[in-house]
């Protein structure tokens, strides 16, 4: 699995999210600044050719639908980043955020409960 660049990462968010849709139907889940239909056309080709997505014709248009779960792409992400930044540590990436993030007391209650339902399950 390769890298997403961040066009085809938004274009990526929105297919999960609506799970099939046409070229029009993505452009206008955009918020802010929508990229032109062409753009979006581009990118959907270049996430095909990828394998990321999918498409079947409907009548002369092409509908698309993601190939690969939003699960596994975000796996593959997170695995990157703990290998390239945290050194495969988990440990390291919590004590990252709970260095230089203001955690509330709720957020950290929330994070010990996680780990210790995970240790119970183990």
């Amino acid at each position: 699995m390769k890298e997403l660049t961040k066009a085809e990462e938004r274009v990526m968010q929105i297919l999960w999210k609506l799970e099939k849709a046409f070229t029009r139907e993505v452009v206008n889940e955009f918020k802010k600044d929508p990229p032109s239909y062409t753009t979006v056309a581009t990118v959907l080709t270049v996430l095909e050719q990828k394998g990321f997505v999918k498409q079947e014709m409907i009548g002369n248009a092409k509908r698309y639908a993601p190939a690969i779960s939003k699960t596994a792409y975000s796996e593959f992400t997170m695995n990157n980043v703990l290998g390239k930044y945290f050194e495969g540590s988990l440990s390291r990436l919590v004590s990252f955020f709970t260095e230089r993030k203001d955690l509330d007391i709720d957020e950290l209650e929330e994070i010990i409960k996680i780990i210790e339902d995970k240790k119970e399950e183990k």
